[in-house]
């Protein structure tokens, strides 16, 4: 029977890499058979004799592949190690992403069986062993999770602080909805950019009172901004890095978001739309009526230059940053320090 990848590059190329698993399970297999360590003199302790604190200082070296590989079944000890909470306060799947074809019809996606099968066995191993205590969860954008996946995981973090988005494809409203409920201790939220946004920041205003900081990864056009000064008139921290942005739009939540302190829009293509027939124009730099408006920030973070490498790709990318043509990770970059990944 095919084995079922646990390794983020069988996740991404969908290959065996026979020869590194059968190293694993060696390495693996001489854990856990139990074999005598030694100390010294013709006596020997067991592996299942290490102190708890021990075993979790050594799981937490291990990623969420090798925590959800099958250590917790190797002895009682094992598994109350594999349960401590100091080991689940992130949940990073940031390394998986799915493999799917494009299609024409909604959700414009098809996702590979296989994919989503490793996704939900290391959902559930994961979720069970953390008994709760996730605070931080970051997705990759470009793994679509289903919405059961999202719903399933959603109801097993009920002490979230910070969520890092998937894809929106697969997930529909009414789960968003019902994961925003259940999140009331959601402070951070980065997101891939949505058509309709208001309903998910009305359901971030009424479920998650500390809510106070937003990445969104993608275009920033008015109604976007108008929804943000609508429903979260509190937020302290925004960045609409590598993304288009309307100078209208970025006029609106300086004008209306009274309560920010940073505001980063560092490699943006800041575009002016002047009444017709005149066509728009990307800004080569942020004028007086901006900067004035920005002076009540504490940060205002900007890059707006010709020879920045990360402002020529916004401008080729036409404001839509395709993060998958550059290098592994760069997505996770942030000027801001609390939006890093």
């Amino acid at each position: 029977m095919a084995k079922i990848p646990t390794t983020p590059q069988d996740w991404d190329t969908g290959t065996n890499q026979k020869d590194k698993e059968e190293e694993e399970e060696q390495k693996f297999s001489k854990m856990t058979q139990g074999h005598e360590m030694e100390d010294g003199d013709s006596t020997g302790r067991k592996w299942e004799d290490l102190d708890i604190d021990i075993l979790v200082k050594i799981f937490q070296s291990f990623d969420v592949f090798e925590l959800t590989s099958g250590l917790a079944q190797v002895c009682s000890t094992w598994r109350l190690a594999c349960c401590d909470p100091l080991l689940w306060k992130n949940l990073d799947l940031s390394m998986m992403k799915s493999n799917f074809i494009k299609i024409p019809l909604e959700p414009f996606v098809y996702v590979d069986n296989r994919s989503d099968k490793t996704l939900t066995r290391v959902l559930k191993i994961a979720l069970n062993l953390s008994r709760g205590s996730i605070l931080t969860l970051i997705f990759h954008f470009n793994l679509y999770v289903s919405d059961e996946q999202f719903t399933y995981t959603a109801e097993r973090c009920p002490r979230l602080r910070r969520l890092v988005m998937p894809a929106w494809n697969r997930i529909k409203r009414a789960g968003m909805c019902r994961a925003i409920s259940l999140w009331e201790d959601l402070e951070s939220l980065t997101m891939p950019s949505i058509g309709n946004p208001s309903y998910l920041m009305d359901e971030i205003a009424k479920n998650c009172k500390n809510f106070s900081e937003l990445k969104i990864m993608g275009p920033c056009d008015i109604l976007c901004a108008t929804t943000l000064v609508t429903h979260l008139p509190n937020l302290k921290v925004l960045s609409l890095r590598c993304s288009m942005l309307l100078k209208d739009a970025l006029i609106i939540i300086l004008e209306g978001l009274r309560q920010l302190q940073v505001l980063n829009i560092s490699h943006c293509l800041v575009v002016e739309v002047p009444p017709p027939p005149a066509p728009r124009k990307a800004l080569k730099q942020l004028d007086k009526s901006i900067l004035d408006r920005a002076s009540h920030l504490r940060e205002f973070l900007t890059c707006i230059n010709a020879s920045c490498i990360m402002c020529q790709r916004t401008r080729s990318d036409e404001g839509l940053l395709r993060w998958y043509r550059y290098e592994e990770g760069l997505w996770k970059v942030d000027e801001v320090r609390s939006l890093v990944i």
